[in-house]
């Protein structure tokens, strides 16, 4: 399966960043998956979990609070005031 370059940044520091296959977060217009390939976006983050899943199937749960989402090609960046690995 062809992977995402995922970061994760609060207002103060990067919470984590690496590849991923897929990415679950809630905007304040619902909830979204993206995965390789998706199409260029922009979404406000409403406060919740980001659900990432690693090649091989590990997952990672980042708490965030608000902030936005970014897709550019292949890459995904979440940017919230404030956010941690759960």
């Amino acid at each position: 399966m062809a992977t995402l370059n995922v970061s994760v940044v609060a207002a103060d520091h990067e919470v984590w960043s690496g590849d991923a296959e897929m990415v679950v977060a809630r905007t304040v217009e619902g909830q979204i998956g993206i995965l390789a390939g998706h199409e260029p976006m922009l979404a406000i983050l409403a406060g919740g979990e980001v659900r990432i899943t690693l090649p091989g199937g590990e997952k990672l749960t980042a708490d965030a609070d608000g902030g936005f989402l970014s897709v550019d090609g292949d890459m995904v960046q979440i940017v919230a005031s404030q956010a941690q690995l759960v």
